[in-house]
């Protein structure tokens, strides 16, 4: 499984990601770019967006672990995985699960 990877305490928000692949990247509330979507990851304008940034924070890297497939990064933590995600997923089954019983 591959992720997109942003190193976010590093990113000067100059918005070069996010005007070449809207479809992955958007601007946080403190003007830095975050991850939006880990979809379609063989799209030509996410190369295109992590070939662009000119503080080369941005990769595509694999994964195995569920705590690594979250979304971003945030101040929260996950709290089953303790990993920093924005708009994590890790809890998506056991929702599913209560609204099923």
């Amino acid at each position: 499984m591959k992720k997109i990877v942003l190193q976010t305490e590093s990113c000067i928000g100059c918005g070069a990601c996010i005007g070449i692949d809207a479809e992955h990247f958007e601007f946080s509330d403190d003007g830095f770019s975050v991850i939006k979507s880990q979809e379609n990851l063989d799209s030509p304008s996410l190369s295109d967006a992590i070939d662009a940034c000119p503080v080369a924070i941005i990769s595509l890297e694999e994964t195995t672990n569920t705590e690594e497939a979250c979304i971003g990064s945030s101040d929260e933590k996950c709290q089953e995985h303790e990993c920093h995600c924005e708009n994590c997923h890790c809890h998506d089954e056991e929702e599913d699960e209560e609204k099923a019983a």
